[in-house]
């Protein structure tokens, strides 16, 4: 790919999102012209982070209403611009309806912004915001993968409509990009699959990520009886951003990136914060037992459904990020750090009390 000019506007879709908040910062931070393309310009409370941002470094932004689910509305905010983030889809896990609520804006939303990429000619590099769990669906899918290890070589299989939707919309998403951009030559994709995310919010009153509902139930006393060991992965929401960067500027990035800092567990999660808040909030010190889980479990939380609890409680999460280290050069933030920065702009913010 020929170089990318960082004098011409870059455009980002969901640029109110948790993870677009901090792909906009990077930018503006290195000075270059945004083209946030939001549902409601006029809705301040979403934008005002941003424009504050825009003062206090060398960028500029300016808005475009568009919807991901509307034909074309992408096309003005979109003029121009040599690469494209999209990083709007929902991190919802509790829907009515799972096809109308996740697939078809994930999958229906992606192919709206990549069509309009085609017809846009300034266009060079699309980086689209994925995720794992268009690899896995459980803890144990790490188990059948080649070497015990997730990679950017393996599709998720296992869900579907029925079992984790939202894993089944992120897949189908990823897999209509690439479906795409193998049919033009124009831009290259790039994506970017992280795992959960966390790390302090730029906006923090309005944040919907489920990360943070996660966080607020090991604080709020939840928890406190013990959390699961929940095999997972952790990634700082400012490691996440930077890779987006790069993979949108570095002549080296192609393909899928696995975003992964730590692998660990939901007891893990909680661990690293008993240090610096253990004495002041409910924070979960030991392991709830599987069993005892398989037998409360289906009742205290619908997602936690027997089959879930079996492929992901005391089963370990694995995934290979050296891609990600090499060909990005990536480094990651300790995970004490993410939690502990999460965990205080929790506090700050009121959120347990």
């Amino acid at each position: 790919m020929e170089n990318i000019d960082k004098s011409m506007p870059v455009m980002v879709t969901g640029a109110t999102g948790y993870v677009a908040g901090w792909v906009v910062k990077r930018l503006l931070d290195e000075g270059i012209t945004v083209h946030a393309a939001v549902r409601n310009p006029d809705d301040k409370t979403k934008i005002a982070h941003l424009d504050k941002l825009a003062t206090q470094t060398g960028g500029t932004i300016r808005y475009f209403k568009s919807d991901l689910l509307k034909e074309g509305s992408y096309a003005e905010a979109m003029k121009g611009c040599q690469v494209v983030f999209h990083t709007a889809s929902p991190f919802v896990v509790e829907v009515k309806n799972p096809k109308k609520d996740l697939i078809e804006p994930a999958e229906n939303g992606t192919a709206n912004v990549l069509n309009s990429a085609k017809s846009t000619p300034s266009v060079k590099r699309v980086v689209v915001t994925s995720s794992c769990a268009a690899i896995y669906t459980d803890a144990s899918d790490c188990a059948n993968t080649p070497n015990g290890r997730l990679t950017e070589e393996v599709w998720n299989t296992t869900a579907s409509l029925d079992y984790q939707p939202y894993s089944y919309s992120k897949t189908l998403a990823e897999k209509k990009a690439w479906e795409i951009a193998k049919r033009q030559t124009q831009w290259d994709l790039v994506t970017i699959n992280p795992c959960l995310v966390l790390g302090p919010p730029l906006n923090p009153k309005s944040v919907t990520s489920a990360s943070f509902d996660i966080l607020k139930q090991l604080g709020d006393g939840t928890m406190k009886m013990g959390a699961p060991k929940m095999g997972m992965g952790l990634v700082d929401v400012r490691d996440v951003a930077e890779a987006h960067f790069r993979a949108a500027f570095s002549e080296k990035a192609q393909g899928r990136y696995i975003t992964a800092a730590h692998e660990t567990s939901l007891l893990g999660l909680a661990q690293s914060l008993l240090p610096k808040y253990g004495d002041k909030y409910p924070l979960p010190k030991k392991a709830l037992p599987k069993w005892l889980l398989m037998l409360v479990g289906p009742f205290t939380n619908k997602l936690f459904t027997r089959k879930f609890i079996r492929n992901n409680v005391d089963v370990a999460w694995k995934a290979d990020n050296s891609k990600i280290k090499k060909e990005l050069g990536i480094s990651f933030r300790p995970m004490k750090e993410t939690m502990e920065d999460t965990f205080q702009v929790m506090i700050d913010n009121d959120v347990f009390k």
